[in-house]
């Protein structure tokens, strides 16, 4: 295959095969959901969270973490995913990750360690003063009765959630 830059009016020839992608963030890692979670409980709880709970499937994977945070005009709940099915997705379709890795187990032990970074990342941000920790949470706070997040209810009707401008 020959690609041609027109910026450069150059000519590249291209492998017929792609490479694979590189494999996800902590695909390798072998510390327990269990540990995760008490790592991450422990990051919001020394960011003033009032209240840490964990939810489950029906087989026992933890699927949800909540908590609350005391905000300046009362407490707010947020809800945070992790897609293990996604994970684990990434997981089975990258052949550079061994086959012992390649099972829901291990998909949600690297879905809990991307959510705890990413958790850690924003709380650093906090920590920055670059914003506050409702405006880093947002999207996963809890606005309505049905447990929804902000997140899912812009999913489900955009338009009721855009300002007019």
């Amino acid at each position: 295959m020959i690609w041609v830059n027109p910026r450069h009016n150059a000519e590249f020839i291209l492998p017929n095969y792609q490479k694979p992608m590189p494999a996800i963030k902590n695909y390798t890692t072998q510390i327990s959901t269990e540990k995760t979670l008490g790592e991450i409980q422990k990051a919001l709880a020394t960011h003033k969270a009032t209240a840490v709970l964990t939810e489950y499937d029906d087989g026992g994977v933890v699927t949800h973490v909540s908590f609350k945070l005391r905000m300046e005009h009362g407490e707010m709940s947020f809800r945070l995913p992790a897609n293990i099915d996604g994970v684990l997705g990434c997981l089975l379709q990258n052949p550079t990750v061994p086959k012992r890795l390649r099972c829901r187990e291990q998909a949600a032990r690297v879905a809990w360690r991307i959510v705890k970074d990413w958790i850690e990342a924003q709380l650093a941000i906090v920590d920055a003063e670059m914003c506050e920790m409702a405006e880093v949470f947002l999207p996963y706070a809890q606005l309505t009765n049905d447990g929804r997040t902000l997140y899912e209810k812009f999913q489900d009707a955009p338009q009721a959630l855009l300002l007019e401008g």
